[in-house]
């Protein structure tokens, strides 16, 4: 039976809180996490402590916190240290319980400064841009609420990052540089008229490349103030309290259980018609060349209830097409809210296709949210990804060829047409068993989008290879590819245990070859659209044409264009109006540039409304041939 104390753990670590203590120890602080429990003492695991007194000298303090809580953090499973054969005597958590303040605060500080404006830069997915609206709302609740458009006029500045390719964290060391120039020399700029910030801005590193490059970026040259991984935005408030008193923050702990469900994102972008929603967090796949797994963690799903109470508040915002996000956001699988989950055995995989990672317990699966949420909001679109194509069983099929607001439009990352590469990625499937899933796809739904993610010049990779992926490109048709030159990443399973031996002017060579097959191919996805009538959500005007033309997506995601001329309301009993943004428009396309389509607009519906009269009409033509 477990003691009153320990009891009184459990209820304290079950919650995300911080406890305030009494003055003499008000320095202290204890922050809890979710993640693996530390066997640092018996009595505090799972708890990150970080303590400073005040008859310390400032700098002595700092030194000495920065110390603990970094060594803390980066060996957080190491074991009890033994002094004597016994324990080391390290006051446990019930020592300070019964002299605990009562008040608890859910942004782990006590003081925020008010005043802090905010800049932030986000760089890579969509993943990433929804992780900043996440912030947003934290930093908002702690009290941090202004945002600037300029980094010369902000106290904090914040810059998400991405790990996929050396480009990307290329670009980043580029923009830490320019921040520290802001930082070093903040006098200077702002009596010369180029800073209004009211102090030296802190810096602060988030994402993939923060959990990456921890160390390398903490080192830099005091370049940055903070470093926080994906999994820990939730202590940004107490990190950046912590350089208040000298010290930097750090905390790139991933956690096996966070999800943010209950935070709910600042939009970035004000009056969008068009917004993202993080339904799952991580990647199991394991992949040879991709670092997610270890910048994000192992997979984790939201409950379906926090998704749907989410997109229903957008809905009253006003937004009419949701994006749901994840790495691998069609392995979703929520067991929060099932009684009796099913064995992990009952997990349908695509056909013909497999993984390294098994599934323990299987609950709500991605078909079933998607098709909750289009029956409980039929007037809004649903798009989604990343997807991998392992995870297309037959029931998300048929659910999206049922439900008209789910768009018509697949992500399906191929990466290579060889399945001697793709075997080296550890991607689960071969060329033929690909092939075969395309071939199902456009078989139930005929009106598909495919795109894809390629990448040249991966390990090994021989010519005959990279024919193999032409072959495929020109076979399977994309509307849309990312294809990139491989970029090896610290880490991951191909550093570990290939060369990469396909040297950089060959890789390059390849992607050229690669993009022109590619450009021929997807033409003849647009230019068969000519003579059809799409259904088109406007996103705005037309950057070429602003005040004549207005601009937005098809159901398959084409960029349609059209002249902005009054055009009959269906459901205003055809009263002619301009179109505005957040409309849905039906556009008779009249010609294809290869890259987007142009055409008239004919009316302003709803999107039920389309499709409804869609079937009518192809109902009566069935009629009169038969």
């Amino acid at each position: 039976m477990a003691s009153p104390s320990l009891t009184s753990l459990s209820s304290v670590l079950n919650q995300q809180h911080c406890i305030n203590l009494p003055r003499r120890c008000s320095i202290l602080t204890l922050r809890f996490f979710s993640s693996n429990p530390c066997h640092f003492s018996p009595a505090i695991s799972a708890a990150r402590i970080v303590c400073s007194r005040r008859s310390f000298g400032r700098s002595s303090a700092s030194a000495f916190s920065h110390r603990f809580s970094r060594s803390f953090s980066q060996s957080q499973c190491q074991p009890p240290v033994s002094i004597g054969g016994k324990l080391s005597e390290i006051p446990a958590l019930h020592h300070f319980m019964p002299k605990a303040s009562a008040a608890v605060t859910d942004a782990a500080v006590s003081d925020p400064q008010l005043d802090g404006r905010i800049y932030h830069e986000t760089y890579g997915c969509q993943m990433n841009v929804n992780d900043m609206e996440i912030v947003l709302s934290i930093m908002k609740k702690a009290g941090y609420s202004e945002i600037v458009e300029a980094p010369e006029s902000a106290e904090i500045i914040f810059i998400n990052t991405c790990a996929i390719r050396d480009n990307a964290e290329q670009k980043v060391w580029q923009r830490l540089n320019y921040f520290w120039f802001l930082k070093r020399q903040w006098k200077k700029n702002v009596a010369i008229g180029r800073s209004q910030s009211l102090h030296p801005p802190k810096v602060v590193v988030l994402g993939c490349m923060a959990e990456r490059l921890k160390d390398k970026i903490l080192d830099a040259d005091k370049m940055v103030d903070v470093v926080c991984g994906p999994d820990a935005y939730r202590d940004l408030p107490r990190l950046l309290e912590e350089v208040d008193s000298g010290q930097k923050g750090i905390n790139t702990l991933l956690s096996l259980e966070e999800t943010y469900a209950d935070i709910n994102p600042v939009r970035i972008a004000k009056n969008s018609i068009s917004a993202f929603v993080s339904i799952m967090r991580g990647c199991n796949n394991m992949c040879s060349f991709c670092i997610v797994p270890f910048t994000r963690g192992r997979e984790r799903s939201r409950p379906v209830e926090s998704v749907v109470r989410e997109v229903g508040e957008l809905w009253k915002e006003g937004v009419k097409e949701v994006t749901l996000l994840g790495q691998n956001v069609n392995s979703y699988n929520d067991t929060s809210g099932v009684e009796e989950v099913e064995s992990g055995t009952n997990w349908k995989y695509s056909d013909g296709f497999n993984s390294i990672a098994k599934v323990k317990n299987v609950g709500l699966r991605f078909a079933d949210l998607l098709d909750r949420l289009a029956v409980e909001y039929p007037e809004m679109r649903f798009r989604y990804t990343s997807p991998h194509p392992k995870d297309f069983p037959d029931d998300l099929l048929y659910v999206m060829r049922n439900r008209n607001n789910i768009c018509k439009s697949i992500h399906l990352p191929a990466q290579s047409g060889s399945s001697s590469v793709l075997e080296r990625m550890r991607r689960g499937y071969t060329g033929e068993a690909y092939l075969e899933l395309v071939k199902k796809i456009r078989d139930i739904i005929p009106e598909i989008g495919i795109s894809s993610d390629f990448i040249c010049g991966f390990c090994g990779e021989t010519e005959e290879d990279h024919q193999d992926t032409l072959n495929l490109v020109k076979t399977v048709g994309y509307d849309m590819a990312y294809m990139f030159a491989y970029s090896m990443r610290e880490k991951t399973h191909a550093h570990r245990n290939y060369a990469d031996d396909v040297p950089e002017n060959v890789k390059q060579r390849r992607l050229t070859e690669l993009i022109e097959t590619f450009r021929d191919s997807t033409g003849q996805c647009y230019d068969s659209k000519i003579g059809s009538v799409q259904l088109v959500l406007v996103e705005g005007p037309n950057r070429r044409a602003p005040d004549i033309e207005l601009i937005g997506k098809s159901d398959r995601g084409h960029r349609v264009s059209f002249t902005n001329t009054p055009i009959p309301d269906r459901d205003n009993n055809d009263v002619k109006r301009s179109p505005k943004v957040g409309d849905f428009v039906e556009v008779n396309v009249l010609k294809s540039t290869r890259a987007s389509l142009h055409g008239e607009a004919v009316a302003i519906t709803k999107l039920s409304s389309f499709y409804s009269d869609m079937h009518e009409e192809q109902r009566l033509a069935c009629v009169s041939t038969a």
